[in-house]
């Protein structure tokens, strides 16, 4: 799967809890990879997929689109998040937006996924399209 993906690897999307590898969706990913190709610089996954033990899935009632293998963060800021949500924007199959853009630099980030509400853990998942943390 991961030989389909230009611009990402498989290392970067594993869960940070090193419990497991990376079960993220193909398609999610070879949008991803239209995003990074247009954006024409290095975007950096700040979070990519999380299971159940993951302490910030851990938190919540129920899994977030993370756990699902079709959402990630990425690390940018002010202009180049800007850009990257333009681009996102061109993709029919992103399906939610979250912004970062408070606190450090460093710590700022776009959070993109293809979760469909409709069908996601049964159509239990409320939550906007487009968010701000």
């Amino acid at each position: 799967m991961w030989d389909d993906i230009e611009f990402f690897s498989e290392h970067e999307f594993a869960c940070k809890c090193g419990c497991c590898n990376a079960p993220m969706d193909l398609e999610f990913l070879k949008v991803l990879d239209k995003i990074r190709r247009d954006f024409a610089k290095p975007l950096k996954v700040s979070s990519g997929y999380r299971c159940s033990e993951h302490p910030i899935e851990a938190r919540k009632k129920k899994p977030g689109a993370h756990s699902t293998g079709l959402a990630c963060d990425l690390l940018v800021h002010g202009q180049e998040a800007l850009e990257v949500l333009r681009l996102a924007l061109d993709h029919p199959q992103i399906k939610g937006v979250g912004i970062q853009q408070k606190g450090k630099r460093s710590q700022r980030f776009v959070h993109l996924d293809a979760v469909d509400q409709s069908s996601h853990l049964g159509g239990h998942l409320a939550r906007p399209n487009i968010w701000s943390y």
